[in-house]
């Protein structure tokens, strides 16, 4: 059965995020699997501490992320797309991306989460400072 599948979400925000909520807004009547994703700021890199991460993001950010999402909302096995991605000042524990599909069955949301966070930390035009415990830092995935 063919659906209208929904964005529900797309933004690039300065405010803390929650997986859990975007899991809420892709619910959907005919749903039988809603996949999700947080990615966390974590204490290490390459064998160095972490402390913090900065993210700066281009002016396009918010227009590219509701792009991606339209994309993997055209898919016809998927029911509701939610992303956002955090820019500024983050620290340990902290979400990053948070997004969540559904779809009717877990394998197609599977896939539509996995190509959605792929496709957005490919295309979305943010960057990363690092900030690292021996107080250097460096910058990560900048054109």
């Amino acid at each position: 059965m063919q659906v209208q599948s929904a964005v529900v979400r797309a933004v690039v925000v300065d405010a803390a995020l929650s997986v859990a909520e975007h899991e809420t807004l892709v619910a959907h009547a005919g749903a039988g699997a809603v996949v999700s994703f947080g990615g966390v700021v974590r204490d290490h890199d390459g064998g160095r501490g972490v402390d913090a991460l900065e993210y700066v993001g281009h002016p396009t950010a918010e227009q590219i992320i509701a792009e991606v999402a339209a994309d993997i909302a055209a898919s016809e096995d998927v029911y509701a797309v939610a992303v956002s991605h955090r820019i500024g000042k983050l620290t340990v524990g902290d979400v990053a991306l948070a997004c969540a599909v559904s779809s009717a069955h877990r394998s197609e949301a599977f896939a539509a989460c996995a190509r959605l966070v792929d496709e957005v930390k490919h295309r979305l035009p943010i960057w990363k400072r690092q900030m690292f415990s021996d107080g250097t830092d460096e910058w990560v995935d900048c054109p």
